[in-house]
């Protein structure tokens, strides 16, 4: 026993200033390490060295330019105006889960010749929750002198999120801002099997218009050659094992879930700070969509710290139903699967 009693992550309630936000905006710690060189390409998926190709060669069209106020970190000066783009603005990584498209992404951030606080890099759903802590207009100030944006896991869940981010970055781009995004859906058919896209066409076209599409293909090398999620483990062995290690949090999978509804998403890195390992005891199917939907930003914080999760109950690949896996959401849903079961693997490998 490591005599640490285990803290609960359904205790905390964490507040972040909008500063944190905009700070926190670069490649999280399981990227820190990315680079072009260490990205490993399957031989049998020529897209993917071709892909590593695009992205350095993009990355080498983002220097010359000076820092603003001689190099001095400014995230709400004014942005600079320039002449509106007359062509892509950016490059769009489509590919399928766990290809590396993120470990690219990171890789672009490092390579691109800008100072660290003229580049930025987060989430889809990190970027909109930025809005909404500073405001539309602040957010296009706080990130208009910046060289690049990178955003990964792009979607568009609503309507409203498409106006938003297509508004938003189109504003950027005519700002002189470079644009990197990966996800699961092609440009033209983002939002697609989730609202009336077809009202919003002339929005996601616009912002399709900003982006280079390049494909990356491949199988997710989180499973490759290896199994499904891990069997999950009794009750008692989870309490056990988190009262032995250290910096753990213990809850029960319920309770969590309802806390995570009191805690706005932009808080749930927040949340997992000092945390070194996860134990969640009665882990059940979840059945409704808005809990679903928080659970992957959970998983998606958790898998960008490294944090292991070892769990009692349903295995992290039945934690969906068939339907919601079969919805417009279901790109979302396989990538938590994907995330957590290999998150329980990290688990399984420190137990043994």
């Amino acid at each position: 026993m490591s005599g640490d009693v285990p803290a609960s992550l359904c205790e905390r309630a964490p507040h972040v200033p909008a500063d944190r936000l905009v700070a926190e905006m670069v490649p999280p710690p399981r990227f820190d390490s990315v680079r072009f060189e260490n990205y490993l390409p399957d031989p049998n998926q020529p897209s993917q060295a071709q892909a590593v190709n695009v992205l350095s060669g993009f990355a080498g069209t983002l220097g010359g330019d000076a820092t603003a106020a001689g190099g001095k970190k400014r995230w709400f000066r004014r942005g600079r105006e320039a002449a509106p783009s007359t062509g892509p603005s950016g490059v769009y990584l489509d590919g399928g889960y766990g290809v590396g498209k993120t470990h690219l992404l990171a890789s672009l951030w490092h390579a691109a010749p800008a100072p660290r606080e003229r580049k930025a890099f987060g989430t889809f759903v990190e970027l909109t929750n930025l809005v909404g802590a500073l405001g539309f207009q602040q957010a296009v100030t706080a990130l208009s002198g910046h060289r690049l944006l990178c955003i990964d896991e792009f979607e568009l869940d609503d309507p409203g999120d498409t106006v938003l981010v297509s508004t938003l970055l189109g504003k950027l781009a005519d700002a002189g801002v470079k644009l990197a995004a990966t996800s699961n859906t092609l440009p033209g058919k983002l939002g697609e099997g989730r609202f009336a896209a077809s009202d919003f066409m002339r929005e996601i076209q616009g912002l399709s218009a900003r982006f280079q599409a390049q494909r990356i293909d491949g199988e997710d090398y989180r499973h490759r050659g290896l199994p499904q999620a891990p069997p999950p483990y009794s009750d008692e062995e989870v309490t056990e094992a988190a009262y032995a290690t250290p910096h753990a949090s213990l809850d029960d999978f319920g309770s969590l879930l309802g806390h995570l509804s009191r805690v706005h998403p932009s808080r749930y890195g927040a949340l997992c700070d000092g945390v070194g390992a996860v134990f969640l005891r009665g882990v059940v199917p979840v059945t409704d969509q808005a809990t679903a939907l928080r659970l992957v930003v959970l998983a998606d914080r958790l898998y960008d710290r490294e944090v292991p999760v070892m769990a009692s109950g349903t295995p992290f690949d039945r934690i969906f139903s068939e339907e919601m896996l079969a919805g417009g959401y279901r790109k979302k849903y396989f990538r938590a699967i994907s995330r957590l079961t290999a998150l329980a693997r990290d688990a399984g490998s420190r137990r043994a």
